[in-house]
Order: C-alpha cells, then sequence, then structure tokens
C-alpha cells in the first residue's frame, strides 16, 4: 500500500513538473497576497525622496523618486518629484533615468511651461553627450561628418557643411539621404547657376540610390519650374504625390504647375487635396480659384477667392503680432 501511494504522489509531481500545473497543491505552495501600498507609505516614501534630493544626495534619491513619481496621486507633487528625478539624473550624466523622467513629465505635463523649459535642457545636454561619445568611440565615422555638416549648416555656414557632406560621399557614395542633403546645402542663399546645375545632380544621384525619396522629386520638380520646364516640373510633383500622399507642397506644386498650362480640370484634384492638408494656406485658395474659374465654375471661384483673401488677411495679422513680439522682446538701447 505504501509503494502504491508514494507511486502515485511520485507520478503527480512529475506530470505538474513536465506540464507546468502549478494549481496543483504537491507542486506549488501558493505564493501570500502582497498587501497594497497605503497612501501614508506612498507619502513617506516620496518625502524622504524629495528631502534626499534637495540635499543633494541624488545616487540615494533617483531609484526612490523613480518610484514616487508614478505612485503619487498629487499633481504638483508629482511634478515637483519628475522634475527633481530629471535634475539629479542629469547632474549624474545618467540618460536612461533621465528619459524615464521625461516620459513621465511629458505624458502628464504635455503643455505645462516649466516641464517644456526643463526638457529642453534635458534633450540638449543629452545630445550634447551623446555627440561627445560618438566623436570618442567613432572619431573616423561617417557619421561624426554628419554630425559635423548638420551644425555647420544650422549656423548658415553652407559653404563647410557642403565640404563635410562631400567627405561622406568619399566616405560611401551610395548612402542615403547625403546626395540630397548636399544638394540642399548647395541651393541654400542665392545660389548660382553652377551651384543649381551641382545640386540637381545630387537630387537626381539621391534618386537613384533611393527611388522613393519623394523630398528630393519634389526639389527637381521646383527646379525645372524656376527653369520654365513645366512638363518636367508636372511630373516630378505627380511622382512626390504619388511617393508621398501627405506631402501638402508637393500638391501645390503639381496643381500651380498644371494652372500654369492651362490644365484647369487636372489642377483641380491635387489643388483640393492641398486645400485639405492646409487649409489656411492663401496660396492654395488662390490657385484654386484659378482652376475652377478656367473651368467655368464661376460660384466656386468667387468663394475660393474670398477665402483667398480671409486667409491672407490672417496671416498678415499674425506676422504682425509676431513682429511685435520679437520687438518688444529686443533688450532697451
Amino acid at each position: 500500500m505504501y509503494n502504491s501511494v508514494m507511486r502515485e504522489i511520485s507520478l503527480n509531481l512529475a506530470i505538474c513538473s513536465i506540464a507546468g500545473l502549478f494549481v496543483c497543491s504537491p507542486c506549488h505552495a501558493q505564493a501570500p497576497a502582497k498587501r497594497p501600498v497605503t497612501s501614508e507609505q506612498v507619502q513617506s516614501s516620496s518625502q524622504r525622496a524629495v528631502s534626499l534630493a534637495e540635499s543633494g544626495h541624488c545616487v540615494e534619491a533617483v531609484p526612490l523618486l523613480k518610484k514616487s513619481v508614478r505612485q503619487v496621486a498629487d499633481r504638483d507633487a508629482k511634478k515637483h518629484i519628475g522634475l527633481l528625478g530629471l535634475n539629479c539624473a542629469m547632474t549624474h550624466n545618467d540618460a536612461s533615468d533621465a528619459l524615464d523622467f521625461l516620459a513621465v513629465l511629458q505624458r502628464e505635463f504635455p503643455r505645462d511651461p516649466e516641464v517644456l523649459y526643463a526638457a529642453t535642457h534635458a534633450f540638449s545636454d543629452l545630445s550634447l553627450h551623446a555627440s561627445q561619445d560618438l566623436v570618442r568611440e567613432a572619431p573616423f565615422s561617417y557619421q561624426v561628418h554628419l554630425l559635423n555638416a548638420e551644425a555647420l549648416e544650422t549656423q548658415g555656414k553652407t559653404q563647410e557643411a557642403a565640404a563635410e557632406y562631400q567627405k561622406i560621399l568619399d566616405i560611401n557614395p551610395m548612402l542615403p539621404g547625403i546626395h540630397a542633403r548636399l544638394g540642399r546645402v548647395l541651393l541654400s542663399g542665392q545660389p548660382t547657376h553652377e551651384a543649381v546645375a551641382q545640386a540637381r545632380k545630387n537630387f537626381e544621384d539621391e534618386l537613384a540610390i533611393d527611388p522613393r525619396n519623394a523630398a528630393a522629386e519634389y526639389v527637381l520638380g521646383e527646379l525645372a519650374k524656376d527653369a520654365n520646364d513645366l512638363p518636367g516640373a508636372i511630373q516630378h510633383y505627380l511622382r512626390a504625390t504619388k511617393l508621398d500622399t501627405n506631402f501638402a507642397e508637393a500638391y501645390l506644386g503639381l496643381g500651380s504647375a498644371l494652372v500654369d498650362t492651362n490644365q484647369f480640370t487636372d489642377a483641380i484634384p491635387p489643388l483640393e487635396t492641398y486645400e485639405k492638408l492646409a487649409p489656411d494656406s492663401p496660396s492654395g485658395h488662390y490657385q484654386l480659384a484659378l482652376a475652377y474659374n478656367g473651368t467655368g465654375r464661376k460660384e466656386d471661384a468667387n468663394r475660393e477667392a474670398a477665402l483667398q483673401r480671409e486667409t491672407a488677411k490672417a496671416l498678415d495679422q499674425v506676422k504682425r503680432r509676431v513682429a511685435e513680439g520679437l520687438e518688444r522682446q529686443k533688450p532697451p538701447q
């Protein structure tokens, strides 16, 4: 009898072990239920975390702050804890913890100016640290040249930026995106005829590498239009709209080129699409008014002409308010 009972128990244990049936009492003891964290415990923990952070003990504070920022219900306390945690993480150059705090802050306070200001500085510092790591770890990589080119471009040093992009192409002439960047730099400011020709060649080279680059197609459309090659411009704009169905400016370029060639009926669909994507654009209403008028739709043309006047007036008011705001920000002489 004893042997048969033991064999049955052993068999049950084997079955449970193989099948993972932890509901069997002989296989797995039930774990005790966790007690819920009380509000008093959350408050005590968050107060200790804040105290540690404010007294400069960031290493000890950060784990508690990460837990508290997700547990506290009071929004003012949550924001304060999140900002303290972000400051601690950035002070100790801990990108992972900084991003955790930023994720909570931006989700919970997406329009808060204090949070947005802190996020701006945090992302700027994180970007700087990452760029320093890149230069240290891979000083001869094309990514370093790319970083330099982007920085030079934002500073308006277009010739130096073009030289950096060219160095990248010397390393890898088939790298997607670089020919287009070089072409964009060559077109900045007031380009010479030679620079325009070089830029056009770079955008064509970009499409040879990446035929789905809608931006390259669009720029080639703009260049063709400037050269009075409207059939060529139409083809480039059309391809750009097919590659990116939300490319508003490509629809405007296509519709405008079709209007310029008196293809009014064909111009209406892309211009109507542009109007949906950019309803506040005076240019869209103006071009659509021309297209409607060209097909004899006088009432629709008059409506679009009125919308063009309204949106142009609204745009002027916005520009004026921006100019006045910038003027007020100027330091006194």
